[in-house]
């Protein structure tokens, strides 16, 4: 490989991470927008349940944005795929295909979502849409945009943010579906029976 096909590749890999800062930081500005006028909590909960879930995503972000965690650790920027155009280009794509599950997702659950474990006021059970074939599809979309995210910068902190992110959703959501029987009964467990969690007839 040429001095001048090196630089190329350089240069598109430094495209790709700032394209993954630009698709994330819009989909968090559509996901702050959206979240006006959802109906009003019935019951929310406690922090010592929201900080469980809370804090491995504030990690994975500083993992995956802030350069000062690459200095007190190296091996965080370690690479675990090699560098190249294919990767990125397959990562950019899970990015992109994920978050748009995730936003679809969104629009279908409507004034019932919350950004923490909560029971609305006249909560409905949404099982259209992606909820069809998953219970909860913005943990998929935001799982696999993340896997997107681990590919387009091919380092270790990437998997390691993902893992935090998917013990944390996996966490939360079994706190969501205890309080979705509570309150759904045997409707619920009926869904749960015939719809898998995150990825469609697996887990």
């Amino acid at each position: 490989m040429t001095s001048s096909q090196i630089a190329a590749m350089s240069s598109f890999e430094n495209y790709a991470d700032l394209a993954v800062v630009v698709i994330w930081v819009a989909w968090l500005l559509y996901w702050f927008i959206s979240a006006f006028g959802n109906k009003a909590a019935a019951r929310v909960d406690g922090w010592a349940s929201f900080l469980t879930y809370r804090v491995p995503l504030v990690v994975a972000y500083v993992l995956l944005f802030s350069r000062g965690t690459w200095r007190l650790w190296p091996w965080l920027a370690q690479r675990f795929l090699p560098h190249g155009v294919i990767w990125p280009c397959v990562g950019l794509a899970l990015l992109l295909l994920g978050l748009a599950l995730a936003c679809w997702a969104r629009v279908v659950l409507g004034r019932n979502w919350s950004a923490t474990v909560q029971l609305k006021q006249d909560h409905e059970l949404v099982v259209a849409g992606p909820y069809h074939r998953v219970r909860h599809p913005i943990y998929t979309g935001m799982l696999l945009g993340l896997l997107g995210t681990a590919l387009v910068l091919g380092e270790w902190r990437g998997l390691l943010a993902l893992a935090l992110v998917a013990a944390a959703f996996w966490f939360k959501l079994r706190h969501e579906e205890a309080w979705m029987r509570e309150r759904f009964g045997s409707a619920y467990v009926d869904y749960m029976r015939r719809t898998k969690a995150l990825i469609p007839g697996v887990l």
